[in-house]
């Protein structure tokens, strides 16, 4: 028989998190959350959910990926003019989750996007296989179209046009998200979840525990 939905469950009993055990810096702790879910192996282990809200206030989510993180945030790359790029450009507040079921665990990032300057977005560009670099021109992404026939003939044009190098189109960049809050969920047997919050205050970061 088919199992119902609302009776679908894991009780979380892998690990904990307490204030005590995090590190005072939450990009620090990022890190050695990453290094875990890395070392354990997770498949797309830097696939997040991408959150961004239009002016009229709906909110649309996909996932993107995880280029690149340091001291002062998370960097990913797409077209500029695709729908989470015109969102962006009306409004930069986003929402950033990684959720690493392997090992019952959640990263919850709010802050602003950025874009990053030119020559670092043409250097990942350029580190790309010359496929996805082809289909940065190909696609008019978020766009409607015909039918897929569009993106092939786009695809054989374009390798008409560039047979070897592909240049970065002036359309197509990286984001870097700053981030203003940071949540670490850690799941815990019977929905007693434990969230480790960090909050940027006056540009420090203020550490505090929420119910689950």
């Amino acid at each position: 028989m088919e199992k119902k939905i609302g009776n679908i469950r894991i009780d979380y009993m892998l690990k904990k998190l307490s204030e005590k055990d995090v590190l005072e810096m939450p990009m620090r702790q990022f890190e050695v959350w990453w290094n875990e879910a890395v070392e354990s192996k997770i498949t797309e282990v830097n696939a997040m959910t991408l959150s961004t809200v239009a002016t009229d206030g709906q909110p649309s989510a996909r996932i993107v990926l995880l280029k690149e993180f340091s001291d002062q945030g998370f960097t990913f790359f797409t077209n500029y003019e695709s729908k989470k790029g015109r969102q962006i450009a009306e409004n930069s507040k986003v929402s950033l989750v990684f959720f690493w079921k392997e090992l019952q665990r959640q990263v919850c990032i709010e802050g602003i996007a950025e874009k990053i300057d030119e020559a670092a977005s043409d250097a990942y560009f350029q580190s790309r296989p010359y496929g996805s670099r082809i289909g940065a021109w190909s696609s008019p992404q978020s766009r409607i179209i015909a039918s897929r026939d569009v993106l092939e003939e786009n695809e054989a044009n374009y390798k008409k046009i560039y047979p070897e190098a592909v240049p970065k189109p002036p359309h197509w960049g990286g984001y870097l998200i700053k981030p203003e809050t940071i949540e670490f969920w850690q799941g815990r047997s019977s929905r007693l979840h434990d969230r480790i919050v960090y909050t940027l205050v006056d540009n420090q970061w203020k550490i505090f525990r929420v119910a689950p």
